[in-house]
């Protein structure tokens, strides 16, 4: 869009704490910019709303500013547990087999289960997955990879039980409601629900996401894709 890196401003509004600790990760520049200036939670989003005096349910109907305001049902079930295994098998059968899927919902790996594990088949592959959520669970998982007890191909694991709409930014339940109120499936299926009314349900058919890759990222594993999407971890003691 021509616009210098240095006059954009990036506000993530998240669901998750720890996103304010990564922000301040000294890698996190895909520019020689930060690629993220401030992180709000959910919950901080709100008070602000509440805070100012704003109506939020009586404002008129918009539209967002592109590029940001193309996506996908598979983007949108990300905040749930399984909703990221979901998304990328929907492109991964595609992408193995060449054909359209006829039925995108993989619902195996949906729920609020806190180690979910599924197969699918995928022309001639048969694709293992497992799904954790909540850090238990995530461990109980990785000791089963670390000793050879795993057979999944592909793991998803969420820190917070249920996921991101679960996170620990996100607007606190009361005793009440955590007690007679499955209000993390709730969150879910609003997720799936928006999914569900989406055009576009897969993450490779966003054509912000296609633009982007015709035109600077070159083809979905490239050396530039890798550099800029992917980051990398040590232990911290």
């Amino acid at each position: 869009m021509g616009i210098d890196a240095s006059k954009i401003f990036v506000v993530s509004i998240m669901p998750c704490v720890a996103k304010k600790g990564e922000k301040l990760r000294a890698d996190q520049s895909a520019s020689g910019y930060p690629d993220i200036d401030a992180v709000l939670t959910t919950r901080e989003l709100a008070k602000m709303i509440k805070q100012n005096g704003v109506l939020f349910d009586r404002l008129p109907e918009g539209t967002f500013d592109n590029p940001l305001g193309e996506f996908t049902g598979a983007g949108v079930i990300f905040g749930a547990t399984g909703g990221v295994m979901e998304a990328a098998l929907r492109t991964a059968v595609e992408t193995i087999t060449g054909k359209t899927l006829d039925n995108v919902n993989f619902t195996e790996v949906r729920g609020t289960a806190g180690i979910k594990k599924a197969a699918y088949t995928a022309g001639d592959l048969t694709v293992n997955v497992a799904v954790a959520s909540g850090l238990t669970n995530a461990k109980e998982i990785c000791e089963a990879v670390k000793n050879g007890t795993c057979d999944a191909h592909f793991i998803e694991i969420m820190c917070c039980p249920g996921g991101c709409v679960n996170g620990g930014g996100q607007p606190i339940m009361d005793a009440f409601v955590r007690n007679t109120e499955d209000y993390r499936a709730k969150r879910a299926a609003a997720l799936y629900k928006e999914d569900a009314e989406c055009k576009n349900r897969k993450s490779h058919d966003n054509p912000v996401v296609k633009d982007v890759y015709d035109t600077y990222l070159g083809n979905p594993g490239s050396h530039k894709a890798h550099e800029i999407l992917h980051t990398t971890y040590v232990s911290k003691k």
